[in-house]
């Protein structure tokens, strides 16, 4: 319902004028002014001026800079062997249901901890390597590291509330 109000709202609000034509704005996305050989090259870089003084960047999520996904062993070896902080590590699979119920859950511990606790999550299927290194055998399998031991494990989907963080 919500949404659907809001989306009326944007439809129904009338359109701002634009200070510089919009065909000159579709021409500054092209990353050189010889790319669009039907333009002149004055009217780009006229146009050009007041758009990049008023360009604002947004982001449509919140960036959660303490989950990140597993590049390689070298990678692995980076962020979460030599980590200062506490990281939990969450082995799963695409193919995995579970993993698809678990993942958003974890996600959302760690979120609360603000940065004090880190997730990785390895892909099985990608990283098998590190699955066999960990004696991952079934999916989801969730590690806890502190100082490049392991300290705790559990295999399986959990509830949020059997989730904590121990740090």
């Amino acid at each position: 319902m919500a949404q659907t109000l809001t989306f009326r709202r944007l439809l129904a609000s009338s359109p701002k004028k634009l200070s510089v034509p919009f065909w000159s704005q579709r021409a500054l996305l092209f990353s050189r002014a010889s790319s669009v050989p039907s333009w002149p090259r004055s009217l780009l870089h006229q146009a050009q001026a007041p758009l990049l003084s008023s360009v604002k960047t947004f982001s449509t999520t919140p960036l959660c800079r303490s989950t990140f996904n597993i590049q390689d062993g070298e990678d692995f070896q980076d962020r979460v062997i030599n980590s200062a902080k506490p990281v939990v590590i969450d082995f799963h699979a695409q193919w995995c249901g579970p993993c698809k119920i678990l993942g958003p859950r974890l996600e959302k511990m760690v979120a609360k901890q603000q940065g004090k606790v880190l997730m990785a999550k390895v892909d099985i299927d990608d990283h098998t390597d590190l699955a066999i290194e960990y004696e991952v055998s079934a999916v989801p399998t969730v590690l806890a590291m502190k100082n490049g031991d392991v300290v705790d494990k559990f295999v399986g989907i959990k509830d949020e509330d059997q989730l904590e963080i121990k740090r």
